[in-house]
C-alpha cells in the first residue's frame, strides 16, 4: 500500500510502528501449514495488519483504550484514583476491551490468540499500560489469528495440507 492507514499514522505519533506490531506478533509465532517460516509469517502479518488498520471500528476501540489509559493515569475515571491506577488497578474491563477487539477482527479464534498474547506480554505489550497493552494485544491477536487461518486455507487450496 502506498498510503498509510490513518490508525497507523495515529499509532506512530504515539511511538508504535508497524514493525513493533509485527515483531511482537512474531515473538509468539508457531509454524503452521502455509506459514512455516518467520519470513512468510512476517509477510502475512504485514498484509493483515495493513488491512485491519484501515478499519474505522478498530480505530475507535484502539483510540478509546488509549484515552482510557490517559484518563486513568490522570485520575479522571470515577472510582479509579491516580494512586490506585499506579498501584495496579485490578481491572477486568481492559481485558474485555482487548478481547472485543480481537473478536471483532478474527472471531473466537482471535480471542483465543488474545489470551496467548495477554498471558505472555511479548514485545511492545510489556511496555504499555493496562488499557493500551490490551488494545494493541487485541489488534495483534486478531491479525495473527487471521494470518494462521489464511495460511491454512491457502495451503489446503493448493493441496499442501489435508486434515487427515
Amino acid at each position: 500500500m502506498s498510503e498509510k492507514p490513518p490508525l497507523l499514522k495515529w499509532l506512530e505519533e504515539r511511538g508504535i510502528r508497524l514493525e513493533d506490531l509485527i515483531n511482537t506478533a512474531l515473538e509468539l509465532f508457531v509454524p503452521h501449514p502455509g506459514v512455516e517460516t518467520r519470513e512468510k509469517a512476517e509477510k502475512l502479518l504485514r498484509e493483515e495488519l495493513e488491512e485491519i488498520l484501515w478499519d474505522v471500528n478498530v480505530a475507535c476501540l484502539v483510540v478509546a483504550c488509549f484515552r482510557l489509559e490517559e484518563d486513568a493515569r490522570e485520575g479522571r475515571i470515577p472510582g479509579l484514583s491516580r494512586e490506585r491506577y499506579e498501584r495496579g488497578p485490578g481491572l477486568v474491563v481492559d481485558e474485555l476491551l482487548g478481547m472485543a477487539l480481537a473478536s471483532y477482527i478474527a472471531g473466537t479464534k482471535g480471542v483465543f490468540e488474545f489470551i496467548r498474547f495477554d498471558q505472555r506480554k511479548p514485545g511492545i505489550l510489556k511496555e504499555l499500560g493496562p488499557f493500551t497493552n490490551d488494545a494493541i494485544g487485541g489488534l495483534i491477536a486478531g491479525a495473527s489469528s487471521n494470518m494462521y487461518t489464511r495460511a491454512l486455507r491457502e495451503a489446503r487450496q493448493k493441496g499442501l495440507w489435508k486434515p487427515y
